[in-house]
């Protein structure tokens, strides 16, 4: 679903992106667009920087140089939590639900950062899992049901696009297939997704696009549509 270089469409512009840990350089000139209702994958091995492309995005590494523009508004300036008002919901890799709480508490307990959040119900129709544990306290929920609740909260706050990092990393076919389901009715309901996928057979179906990182950079941009015919390049950097 391309929709070309127009302006309008874009949510997420990032333009000559460096981030810093220290004095360890990870990101090295990263550029990539991000149009409305797209969803686009970031590929490549551990260490490639994925991750650390979506917590620059969020203001949450150590010094970051270049632009970042979300939805037309230079954000390099920006504390997380503006970030987060812009209408961006992270989930990171630790999915930082409250452990001590159980399911419906860790619901309603996010800050609505804008209008347009799922009500309880909404949520509980997308994750019925979550609704037969609605009372469960996060430390008995499976790896699965704490990825759904850290999905769940970020869908309560209203955010419109959604970074989400290695959120099928560790779980059953049977739920990784089922988040893959949720993905897809996100994308109908036109939220924005940047998705960080070790799983190249769950992401390849559903994205737009994806961008390949190799040592801090995008080597390559692939359209859905060229997946076959560059499946065997895929392979070489992804080392499948």
């Amino acid at each position: 679903m391309s929709r070309g270089p127009d302006k309008e469409y874009e949510q997420l512009r990032v333009s000559g992106l460096h981030a810093f840990y220290g004095e360890s350089h990870i990101l090295h000139g990263i550029d990539l667009v991000v149009h409305r209702g797209e969803l686009i994958t970031l590929l490549g091995r551990n260490g490639a920087g994925r991750s650390t492309t979506l917590k620059a995005i969020m203001n949450m590494v150590g010094r970051r140089t270049g632009s970042i523009m979300i939805n037309g508004e230079e954000t390099m300036a920006c504390a997380p939590h503006h970030i987060a008002r812009l209408g961006v919901g992270y989930c990171p890799e630790h999915r930082g639900i409250f452990s001590a709480l159980n399911v419906q508490e860790n619901l309603t307990l996010p800050p609505v950062v804008r209008s347009g959040g799922m009500s309880l119900e909404e949520i509980y129709t997308m994750f019925p899992n979550l609704y037969e544990r609605r009372f469960s306290q996060g430390t008995k929920l499976s790896g699965g049901e704490q990825q759904m609740l850290a999905m769940a909260r970020i869908l309560r706050t209203g955010a419109n696009m959604l970074l989400l990092d290695e959120i099928t990393e560790g779980l059953a076919p049977v739920i990784v297939e089922k988040l893959g389901e949720v993905l897809i009715k996100l994308k109908e309901k036109g939220l924005t997704i940047v998705l960080v996928e070790q799983n190249f057979h769950f992401a390849a179906p559903l994205a737009d696009r994806h961008y390949v990182m190799e040592h801090g950079q995008i080597v390559e941009e692939i359209s859905a549509d060229e997946l076959d015919a560059k499946q065997s390049m895929l392979n070489d950097y992804l080392g499948v």
